[in-house]
This record gives structure tokens, C-alpha cells and sequence, in this order.
């Protein structure tokens, strides 16, 4: 079942979102190679629970998913890019935000 998507969950999962990459690319020796694969796939799959737990699942979550695995361009801001993509028809009100027409 798809959660309620209002303006704080929508907020908050962006805030998370740009958060997480900002991480990535600050501490780019720990997420770079090496014993990084565990960190960067730790902070990933925690972002990824979180995301779709705050907004539901987005076949936009898919493709950053797989990007963050993938060195060197895992410090792109997939996350950011897939939760501004997938809460895009939200709005900012705190009124529930309806799912986009399908």
C-alpha cells in the first residue's frame, strides 16, 4: 500500500535525499573504493528503505538505485534526482497530494 504523500513526507524525503549525496561526495575516500562498497551500499539501501517508506515505491528509485552501485558515478546526486523526479507532481500545501492521473 502506497503511503500518503503529504508536503512534510515530501520534504523530508528530499531533505534525506540531498543529504545522502551530499555525503557521498564530502566523503568521497570512503565511498570511492575498497572497503567503501560496504559503506556506500549500507548508506544506499538505507536511503532506498527510506524513500520509498516516505513517498512509496517510484520506477524512478530503479535506475538510482543502480547507478549508486556503480563507482565513481555513484557521487552523482541519483538520490536527489530520483526523489525530485518521483515527487514532482507534489505540491507544497499541507493538504494530501493526490497520485499523479494514471
Amino acid at each position: 500500500m502506497k503511503p500518503v504523500l503529504t508536503a512534510r513526507r515530501v520534504w523530508i524525503a528530499r531533505v534525506l535525499a540531498v543529504v545522502a549525496d551530499a555525503v557521498q561526495i564530502a566523503l568521497v575516500p570512503l565511498f570511492f573504493t575498497g572497503a567503501a562498497g560496504i559503506a556506500d551500499a549500507v548508506l544506499d539501501l538505507a536511503v532506498g528503505a527510506a524513500l520509498v517508506a516516505l513517498v512509496g515505491w517510484h520506477v524512478a528509485f530503479l535506475p538510482g538505485f543502480v547507478t549508486e552501485m556503480i563507482p565513481i558515478v555513484n557521487l552523482a546526486p541519483t538520490w536527489t534526482l530520483a526523489v525530485l523526479w518521483a515527487t514532482r507532481h507534489a505540491g507544497v500545501s499541507g493538504r494530501e497530494i493526490p497520485p499523479p492521473p494514471q
